[in-house]
């Protein structure tokens, strides 16, 4: 399944058509219930050449999908290479395909990854961020009142 409408989606169309498995592949254009699909997938591929924080890497691993990105921005620090997915150099979309299709022939490791990456997700809680928060905002606090 392919969610989204970017400039690609033409020649991803075509080249499906060309390698014959169009058939096998549902192109679903733009999603607003992103959490449907999410739920129903065991790979989430992020290609970003710029990445902020990561937050679509976090929602899929909350969603117990594993993450294959590129190694942009923050998403270093969500997604951990081996444990929750794996990571590519920017660009390197062979790598991830690669990756892909290693980690879905191997049952036992695509589980154990998804819920590694479930787990990775729950660290970002707001069970879990709110305190850090509190605690750092007091710190701050302080040192401002002294």
């Amino acid at each position: 399944m392919m969610v989204g409408d970017g400039p690609e989606r033409p020649a991803a169309e075509d080249l499906a058509r060309h390698l014959g498995v169009a058939s096998d592949v549902s192109f679903v254009g733009r999603q607003e219930q992103m959490e449907d699909i999410m739920n129903v997938s065991d790979i989430f591929l992020l290609t970003s050449d710029y990445e902020s924080f990561g937050l679509s890497a976090l929602e899929a691993m909350a969603a117990r999908s594993i993450v294959i990105s590129t190694n942009a921005g923050g998403l270093p620090e969500i997604n951990i290479d081996g444990v929750t997915g794996f990571m590519a150099n920017v660009g390197d979309v062979d790598t991830m395909s690669k990756q892909a299709i290693a980690v879905l022939k191997d049952e036992v490791l695509l589980a154990k990854m998804k819920e590694q990456a479930f787990e990775q997700a729950n660290k970002f809680s707001l069970e879990n961020i709110i305190p850090i928060y509190e605690k750092m905002y007091s710190k701050y606090c302080r040192m401002d009142c002294a």
